[in-house]
């Protein structure tokens, strides 16, 4: 079982609480998965099961949780992300599963890593006091067209008086997304807020853009290996995009 707090925003899916088991799937996210206390079991595609109290799992390698803990932290984060980025650079792009567990064991102590019992992202750009203003004006405009149908940076950067290419300069810069994934984090985390509000799966998927609500669950399955109606024992927490 899968049950405490789940907390969303635009690159990054952080659950506090029980680590349950999964079977082996894999999925586009790189995956943190730390035991406060204890250790959980880990397995590989290779049939190698460790032991351990924290992994980094690289982008799109097969993986299964044998072993949970009762208190623990699983971080999902897009590899398009600065942040996704900077941990994909330390586990070289391994395969097996030691190298996660060590990939992993210099995150725990490392507090630009984890503070407060919280997952931070290092390379994150946060808040920006200073954003530019057609990003602003970007964000607001794809928050209100997400049901509306296909969003392309290049009516978004004509509604703004950008060239194309500034603006996707501007959003990796500025929100640590490219423009192409930052969507697809807003159509998640829109469609998460609705299914949490008691939407049915198929409300939650056309109010967030999807064509129905098996797109909806292939999307999810992609980039976290679950489907939004798998974590039913969690208190979801949507924190604001940038």
């Amino acid at each position: 079982m899968w049950s405490g707090t789940v907390r969303v925003r635009a690159g990054m899916l952080e659950l506090s609480g029980q680590i349950g088991t999964a079977a082996p799937h894999a999925h586009r996210t790189v995956q943190v998965v730390i035991a406060h206390a204890g250790e959980f079991t880990l397995a590989d595609a290779h049939g190698t099961a460790r032991r351990a109290r924290a992994a980094l799992i690289p982008p799109h390698r097969t993986h299964a949780v044998v072993a949970g803990v009762p208190d623990g932290m699983l971080v999902l984060v897009d590899p398009d992300s600065a942040t996704g980025r900077r941990l994909i650079g330390r586990t070289a792009d391994a395969d097996d599963l030691d190298s996660w567990i060590r990939a992993a064991s210099t995150l725990l102590d490392d507090p630009t890593w984890l503070r407060d019992g919280r997952f931070h992202g290092v390379a994150d750009p946060g808040p920006a006091p200073h954003r530019h203003p057609a990003v602003s004006r970007a964000v607001a405009l794809l928050r209100t067209r997400l049901d509306s149908g296909p969003l392309r940076l290049s009516d978004i950067a004509r509604a703004v008086d950008l060239s194309e290419s500034r603006l996707a300069h501007l959003f990796t810069a500025e929100l640590g997304l490219p423009f192409r994934p930052y969507v697809r984090w807003l159509r998640i985390l829109r469609a998460i807020d609705l299914v949490a509000a008691g939407n049915t799966l198929t409300a939650a998927a056309h109010g967030a853009g999807f064509a129905d609500s098996s797109h909806l669950n292939r999307v999810c399955h992609r980039m976290f290996g679950i489907a939004p109606s798998d974590f039913r024992d969690v208190r979801w927490i949507i924190e604001p995009t940038s």
